[in-house]
C-alpha cells in the first residue's frame, strides 16, 4: 500500500481522565481505572488537540507541523499515531461516535 493513509476521526478523551499539566508535560490519569500515563511537552499538546479542538489526525499533524516546521511531517504523524495507539490500549481514549459532530 503507497497511498497516504486515509484521514481518520480522532478519539475523543475518556470522560473519567484527568490531565494535570506538570513542568516536563502532564500525567492523565482515569480515575476509575487507577491508570497513570505520562505525557512529554509533545505529548501533552497532541492531548490538547483532541476533539474538540481537532477531528482527525490531519488536522492535528498539520498543527504541530505549523508549530514544528523543523520536523517532517511524516515524522510527525508516526509520533501522533504511536501515542494514539497508546492512549487507546490504556482506555484514556475513546472512538469517536460516528458521523459528523452535531452543530445544535
Amino acid at each position: 500500500m503507497t497511498s497516504s493513509p486515509a484521514p481518520f476521526a480522532l478519539p475523543q478523551p475518556h470522560p473519567d481522565v484527568l490531565c494535570r499539566p506538570v513542568s516536563e508535560g502532564a500525567v492523565l490519569l482515569h480515575t476509575t481505572d487507577e491508570i497513570y500515563f505520562g505525557l512529554n511537552e509533545v505529548g501533552l499538546l497532541i492531548w490538547e488537540l483532541l476533539p474538540p479542538a481537532s477531528h482527525t489526525v490531519d488536522e492535528v499533524v498539520g498543527k504541530l507541523a505549523a508549530r514544528f516546521p523543523e520536523v517532517d511531517a511524516a515524522e510527525i504523524r508516526t509520533d501522533v499515531e504511536e501515542l494514539l495507539q497508546g492512549l487507546e490500549e490504556n482506555g484514556l481514549v475513546l472512538p469517536q461516535a460516528g458521523g459528523a459532530p452535531n452543530e445544535g
